[in-house]
């Protein structure tokens, strides 16, 4: 029995899934299950319930897990400590993000970081904001990266910056020629939006309650590229974070007005496993991600 089996298990434990625990350990479904079935071997004991319904460790299965995931602790801080040791930084990182931190944020601190550990291999992965959380809930990926951090419990947040929001809209539209405008100018717009379950499309939403302004959405869309685009063709207005726009600010696809009401920002963080052992690596990363803030 090798330590590798032991964190398969622990894997499938906690995604409840041959496929993600697989993914995670970079292996077939098929060598998963040989893995399961050799411990069940070695420890005499039935781990898993086979039933099409719902996944269930037995109780002999929930006690290997328990004790399992001490074991695999122990053994990941071990080898952090000798990297730490011989100054080693290598290895690979994996990364879910929401699309804007991952395509206009995350970009020049991963190349910066590169520079300085070409060892080092950042692998980066686009996803929703509720997929970001499932993926570090699950061990898929070692951080994760979003916007309006949820706290939980099983979670370390790291606050990164804050981005300011404003108001896009067509460089035609009559709003592109005055400096800042009224929240309450948004009533009777055609206003593009990000799907009601995205947190920055939540925010907002708190935000016009709290200033009395109603607003109907003509579109809605889950990720701000498309809400741009939308935008560009002058099918109506948005609110974005200001970072997400300087390209088409560069080449007067559209244009940027501040919001008078008052000084709105999107949260960005960090967030990973609670108790989860940090490699030097991701240390390293981590610190060039914080001096953002």
């Amino acid at each position: 029995m090798q330590i590798e089996s032991l964190k398969v298990f622990c894997d499938l434990a906690e995604t409840e899934s041959f496929t993600k625990a697989a993914q995670i350990n970079s292996v077939t479904q098929s060598a998963v299950s040989q893995q399961i079935s050799a411990l069940e071997r070695a420890f005499k004991s039935l781990l898993i319930e086979r039933s099409k319904k719902k996944f269930r460790l037995t109780r002999e299965g929930q006690v290997l897990y328990e004790y399992s995931k001490q074991i695999i602790q122990t053994y990941e801080s071990l080898h952090s400590k000798l990297q730490e040791l011989k100054d080693i930084i290598s290895g690979t990182i994996r990364v879910a993000t929401i699309y804007s931190i991952g395509l206009h944020d995350l970009p020049p601190y991963v190349k910066r970081f590169m520079k300085s550990y070409p060892t080092v291999n950042i692998h980066v992965e686009y996803r929703r904001a509720n997929q970001v959380y499932d993926d570090v809930f699950s061990n898929v990926v070692d951080l994760g990266l979003v916007a309006y951090p949820v706290k939980d419990p099983k979670l370390e947040i790291i606050p990164l910056r804050k981005e300011p929001l404003v108001l896009i809209c067509h460089p035609q539209h009559p709003f592109a020629k005055q400096k800042s405008i009224k929240l309450k100018s948004l009533a009777g717009q055609k206003i593009i939006g990000f799907e009601p379950d995205i947190p920055t499309r939540k925010a907002l939403d708190k935000i016009l309650r709290e200033y009395g302004v109603e607003i109907k959405h003509v579109m809605e869309f889950d990720n701000v590229e498309t809400v741009k685009r939308a935008v560009e063709i002058d099918a109506g207005i948005s609110i974005v974070p200001q970072g997400t726009i300087t390209q088409e600010i560069n080449k007067n696809t559209l244009a940027a007005v501040q919001i008078e009401d008052g000084e709105f920002y999107r949260p960005l963080a960090a967030i990973y496993k609670k108790n989860k052992v940090l490699s030097p690596a991701m240390k390293q990363f981590l610190g060039i991600l914080k001096e953002a803030a």
